[in-house]
């Protein structure tokens, strides 16, 4: 199938083809891939739990009482005690009636999301919103509208213009490629005055953000009236793997009758919803690791300034170097490799065209020394 390679030459003479580096470590603020130790500021790991020796050892507990796989989906024989239990602790978490646990947040959007919207429906979506909840709004079959980026006016056009009979807007809470956050606010106003739902993709803010890990509905002070649906990765901030979403009562009873990627997949391993238990306790008993990342957060972006660099407005962990060329981006990552600093380029199509970009991310196991050393190196580079 010649059109095969051809289409593979063709990514890489535009700098667009993608690599994969094999990682010979637990993730850490130091990482070892294929032999050498790198400084690492490109993990999603935001809190240095996915190490932690606590969550391990809730790990092998939990695959000594439950064995690996769940052997089934959740509505056959795959819901475990641990299961049930994470779901009614992370309800508790969100201050919600109840939870649903996915294998994924990609599952989670799109289950949720064509569940909830079909045939003669509206999805209005950030266009900056994650892939999976683009993908969401497509395989909905409903007809998805995409606004331009955080712009409400537009947001607000779109859907008091709209005559569909359920109408749903979604988005990102924590803009995983720019670090932004939504005005959430202002998309619960939207959404109550036309009678629209909302559904909040938080995966990135959920144990980051809010006095307790709350995530950017803890952080705006809102509650389930004003983001009735709330979806959460738990292989970030958590360190473990999955996702769920949390709501009232008949969301999740509706997403257990209708969501597609829920009732025909096999359940996470038990053990991971084990582990994630442990997991959830310490986002919620050490906010010192929410207290260092932001003091982390802080101290990059005065040095970032000091330097001249023009960072995005982000509180969050994700830093964003943007530099416009996928070519120029792919070699500022391989110099930094070439210190011992290990970031990814990202590119097209995962971001605009133009806006090829290091990712530069923090989290709570790094030290004010090795934000410091990044700095460094940068200011020797640019």
């Amino acid at each position: 199938m010649k059109f095969l390679s051809t289409g593979l030459e063709q990514q890489r003479a535009l700098n667009l083809y993608r690599t994969r580096r094999v990682l010979e470590s637990p993730q850490g603020a130091e990482v070892v891939v294929e032999g050498r130790r790198y400084l690492s500021f490109c993990s999603n790991d935001y809190l240095g739990l996915a190490n932690h020796p606590d969550v391990i050892g809730a790990l092998q507990q939990g695959a000594a009482e439950y064995g690996v796989g769940s052997g089934a989906a959740h509505l056959v024989s795959g819901h475990s005690a641990a299961h049930h239990a994470l779901e009614e602790e992370l309800a508790a978490f969100t201050h919600r009636p109840r939870a649903l646990l996915f294998s994924t947040g990609y599952m989670a959007n799109l289950g949720v999301v064509s569940a909830l919207a079909g045939r003669g429906d509206a999805v209005f979506e950030d266009r900056l919103n994650h892939a999976s909840l683009i993908d969401a709004g497509l395989l909905s079959q409903a007809r998805l509208r995409r606004y331009p980026h955080n712009d409400m006016d537009a947001l607000e056009r779109c859907v008091a213009g709209d005559g569909s009979a359920t109408r749903l807007i979604v988005s990102d809470g924590v803009f995983s490629m720019d670090g932004d956050i939504a005005p959430l606010p202002a998309l619960a106003a939207i959404a109550h005055r036309h009678n629209a739902g909302l559904m909040i993709d938080d995966a990135h803010g959920l144990g980051v953000l809010g006095a307790h890990g709350g995530g950017v509905v803890e952080h705006f002070g809102l509650g389930m009236d004003e983001v009735p649906i709330l979806m959460g990765t738990l292989g970030k901030a958590f360190g473990t793997f999955g996702a769920f979403v949390a709501g009232s009562e008949d969301l999740i009873e509706t997403l257990i009758q209708r969501a597609r990627t829920y009732i025909y997949t096999t359940a996470l391993p038990p053990a991971i919803a084990q582990a994630t238990r442990t997991s959830l306790r310490l986002v919620q008993e050490e906010g010192w690791r929410r207290t260092h990342l932001h003091s982390l957060i802080a101290r990059f972006r005065a040095g970032a300034k000091q330097l001249g660099l023009d960072l995005p407005a982000s509180l969050t962990p994700i830093q964003p170097l943007i530099v416009g060329d996928a070519g120029r981006a792919l070699a500022l990552s391989d110099a930094l490799m070439q210190r011992g600093i290990l970031i990814s380029a990202i590119r097209p199509p995962t971001v605009p065209q133009g806006s090829a970009r290091l990712r530069i991310t923090l989290c709570a196991a790094h030290s004010e020394a090795q934000v410091d050393r990044l700095l460094d190196v940068l200011a020797e580079l640019l």
